[in-house]
């Protein structure tokens, strides 16, 4: 066992040491132009599709779309250099001049050229809001959850944005409709972004959230009922 664990490590630092991007998989989620989840969670298989030598969140996206857009990344992906980096042209099939937003792990990435990790998640959407832009990037900070039928689930809701001098802030979603398997429920987020239910069918529930005063990106956590 040792001879082969020893003979796969110095597979992988020969691949690495010869530019070669190692597949990873990512947890990927996307929100089309309406606003709807169409992709939850996927765990999606990367590779380096453009041969640069990473594995990077525009392989990630491209690979998703190969996976579960009908015809694939050609009918439904598209990435250019806009001149400041390379950026999404087409997402989920919508052209809309480049109004598009993407997460890794919660946190706004810089471009499509940045890196993914084994057991990454990332989320990307496009705005529907194409004057002012303010559809609002919100996390449950939870994307997984365990619970048994009947038990008290809590969970908060906040959205991710920027201060006065542009540094990452999150804020809690006040008075956010929760949404159990794509239906909305009597659950309200207070003041802090909180909200507690309690769901009874054992099974995986997919918790989102919308609101009837922001545009939000819809956030998702998945809970399984034992």
């Amino acid at each position: 066992m040792k001879k082969y664990a020893t003979a796969f490590l110095c597979a992988l630092l020969a691949l690495a040491l010869c530019g070669v991007a190692v597949a990873e998989t990512v947890y990927v989620t996307i929100a089309d132009a309406q606003g709807q989840l169409v992709m939850v969670n996927a765990a999606i298989d990367v590779t380096d599709v453009d041969a640069d030598g990473a594995l990077t969140i525009n392989d990630a996206l491209y690979a998703a779309h190969e996976a579960a857009y009908e015809g694939g990344a050609e009918a439904g992906y598209a990435a250019a250099d806009a001149g400041y980096g390379l950026s999404i042209s087409k997402l989920w099939g919508e052209e809309n001049g480049g109004s598009y937003g993407y997460y890794l792990n919660d946190a706004s990435a810089y471009s499509l050229a940045d890196p993914v990790s084994e057991g990454d998640y990332l989320n990307a959407f496009v705005y529907t809001d194409l004057e002012a832009w303010s559809d609002q990037y919100c996390t449950f900070g939870y994307r997984e959850v365990l619970a048994d039928s009947g038990a008290n689930i809590k969970l908060t809701l906040n959205m991710m944005t920027f201060d006065a001098d542009w540094n990452p802030v999150s804020m809690p979603v006040e008075g956010a409709i929760i949404t159990i398997d794509g239906e909305d429920t009597d659950y309200v987020t207070d003041a802090e972004g909180n909200v507690q239910f309690t769901l009874d069918a054992a099974g995986d529930h997919l918790i989102s959230a919308r609101s009837d005063s922001a545009i939000l990106v819809p956030p998702v956590c998945i809970v399984t009922v034992k």
